[in-house]
């Protein structure tokens, strides 16, 4: 009787453990089967009412109607977030060799620390937002930084990356469609790969 006193709490721990084992199994297989889809509510959709100051005195802010007439690339980023820090070398690629103008929206950090960042490993965006509060951000439906997404000609939100890019992140997806969204005016085509 007194081994199943004993015994009872372990068979019980060792279920629990396995069990959320299992379920953050199933959340990371979820997210690296699908982590860069934009919901149905979201893709398509104009880029949201805004307006941020400037987190650099050179530079100017973002807002709603700095988009349409060209195919732009927004990365929301923070100094606090290690993968923005992995990511930054191509986001400062894509921006130096002109491939896409690189616009920035800085979230939920401090200026000093920003421009800090910004100071040590180089900049290549052209606007950057200064979103202290992250209401814009939550008015992009961030849900976490890094994130990038992809602005159409006509200034609609054409695809939401989650997480850093890498480099076949770029060449698979970002490139094509960038490519795709300067070449036609029909911005569904690239989105459904036609």
């Amino acid at each position: 009787m007194r081994r199943l006193i004993f015994v009872v709490p372990l068979v019980v721990f060792a279920g629990f453990a396995v069990a959320t084992a299992l379920y953050i199994f199933e959340i990371q297989r979820d997210s690296q089967r699908a982590p860069n889809i934009i919901g149905a509510g979201e893709q398509n959709k104009p880029v949201p009412e805004f307006d941020l100051p400037p987190l650099l005195d050179d530079l100017p802010g973002l807002a709603t109607a700095d988009f349409g007439g060209e195919v732009v690339m927004v990365n929301v980023f923070a100094s606090w977030c290690v993968p923005c820090r992995a990511e930054h070398p191509l986001i400062t690629r894509i921006g130096e060799e002109g491939i896409v103008p690189v616009w920035g929206i800085n979230y939920k950090n401090k200026k000093d620390e920003a421009v800090a960042w910004l100071d040590e490993l180089g900049n290549s965006y052209r606007r950057i937002g200064f979103d202290l509060s992250g209401r814009v951000g939550i008015e992009w439906g961030v849900y976490g930084v890094p994130e990038t997404y992809i602005i159409d000609k006509s200034g609609r939100i054409r695809y939401k990356h989650v997480g850093p890019l890498s480099r076949n992140d770029l060449k698979e997806t970002i490139l094509p469609m960038i490519d795709c969204l300067n070449k036609t005016p029909q911005a569904e085509k690239c989105l459904s790969g036609s």
